[in-house]
């Protein structure tokens, strides 16, 4: 007789990952600009380095907004995101929120601007 538990009873490791983790619908779109984030991160993010301002990085922030909130709200928080860590932008923590107000609409992109500032 083993000492040892089961194979099934083992604790399983969590595998590390540096975007986020939670449960999201995989729906084309998502797929898609996920994928598009995570080769990004792959490839050229080597190239380009370490200068993003915030925390979570700007890709980070990306795969999770597109993954949270789908490929047109996400891709559009992603953007603004990229836009703001310039020079003489923000910096910082800013995470994704976790949920959205009545005033973001799909028809007005241009609200996704705001939606790290204070009210």
């Amino acid at each position: 007789m083993c000492d040892h538990p089961a194979d099934n009873q083992l604790p399983r490791r969590k595998r590390y990952s540096r975007n986020w983790s939670g449960p999201w619908r995989k729906t084309p779109g998502r797929l898609f600009g996920t994928g598009f984030v995570r080769l990004y991160q792959l490839t050229l993010s080597g190239f380009i380095g370490n200068s993003c301002r915030h925390l979570p990085t700007c890709s980070e922030y990306a795969y999770e907004s597109i993954a949270r909130y789908g490929l047109w709200t996400g891709g559009w928080m992603g953007l603004f995101r990229f836009v703001r860590c310039g020079p003489g932008g923000t910096h910082g923590h800013d995470p994704v929120p976790t949920s959205l107000d009545q005033r973001f609409v799909w028809y007005m992109p241009w609200r996704y601007w705001g939606v790290s500032k204070p009210r």
